[in-house]
């Protein structure tokens, strides 16, 4: 059998950071590859590039979105004028229908919407399309025998504990979760025996690293979101704003509304007491005096 190319996927989170670690402790010959969806917070792109110096090179990747954006532009040209689309709406969607370089809102603008928990699409396009299209289908081609490592846990969630240590894809690949019944405590006990920091976020409030925010964000995590980076919220307002023209209805909001609330708007919920329409004195203040340090996993103490 011929020996496996090993691919880490590296998020810059708590569980694949360990994941390139354990790979790393068993001398497995391994590519450890970042894919930038483009709504990373700076901190995590910082914390890449720490992780590279500290362990080993990082192949980035990140998915290009030109020839959709392109497709989209002669859609609206062509077929949004003959469904009698104003021409108003039109310009306003060509006038964005260029490519920024930004995975997120590229992929935003193209599909004229945001994702969310009922449309999930971003982790396809951002992440499992372009490692696929980028990393495996080069391997595969030259006749390569590929295991794809994932730092995913069973605990973090239902879905997670049904999924095996090991499966065959489609596609010709095997995929591998060696942290599949690690605990959250073995995890930073890694990172611990290796000497390796955890990503920052984590003693800022954050209970996950990826997009920030991710459109899964729950209350009190966009609660945290907002009160220690603000110009994260106003980067997606501003992304509101941009790929709402790109919509044929011209509304376009990060997490699912069905009555046009934007991120701020959530924000403002956040600081609410259970039901959303009280305003938690308690959160009110939190928001204002914000803890220098603070982790769910006990980083601070």
């Amino acid at each position: 059998m011929k020996d496996p190319v090993n691919i880490i996927s590296l998020s810059g989170g708590k569980d694949s950071t360990a994941l390139w670690l354990l790979a790393y402790q068993r001398l497995e010959p391994h590519i450890a590859v970042f894919a930038d969806t483009g709504n990373e917070h700076q901190q995590t792109y910082e914390y890449i590039d720490y992780l590279e110096r500290e362990i080993g090179p990082i192949r980035r990747i990140k998915a290009d979105f030109s020839v959709q954006i392109a497709r989209k532009r002669e859609w609206v040209q062509t077929k949004w004028r003959e469904e009698g689309i104003s021409e108003t709406i039109i310009e306003q969607a060509l006038s964005v229908l260029y490519p920024t370089g930004n995975p997120f809102l590229d992929m935003c603008v193209w599909k004229g919407r945001f994702p969310s928990t009922k449309a999930r699409f971003c982790t396809v396009e951002l992440k499992v399309r372009p490692f696929f299209d980028q990393v495996y289908l080069p391997l595969l081609e030259e006749g390569k025998r590929i295991v794809s490592w994932q730092g995913i846990r069973a605990a973090e969630s239902l879905a997670r504990s049904k999924m095996p240590e090991r499966e065959e894809t489609p596609e010709g690949y095997e995929i591998y979760r060696p942290l599949i019944n690690w605990t959250v405590e073995d995890v930073f006990a890694m990172h611990a025996k290796h000497n390796i920091e955890p990503n920052p976020l984590y003693k800022l409030g954050m209970g996950r690293v990826g997009c920030m925010p991710c459109i899964n964000a729950g209350k009190m995590e966009l609660f945290e979101i907002a009160r220690r980076f603000p110009e994260e919220v106003e980067r997606i307002a501003q992304w509101e704003e941009i790929v709402k023209l790109a919509s044929k209805r011209n509304g376009a909001s990060f997490f699912a509304s069905s009555d046009g609330e934007q991120i701020w708007d959530k924000v403002e919920w956040s600081k609410t007491v259970h039901g959303g329409k009280q305003l938690d004195l308690f959160k009110a203040l939190a928001f204002e005096d914000v803890p220098v340090c603070s982790s769910q996993y006990g980083l601070c103490e």
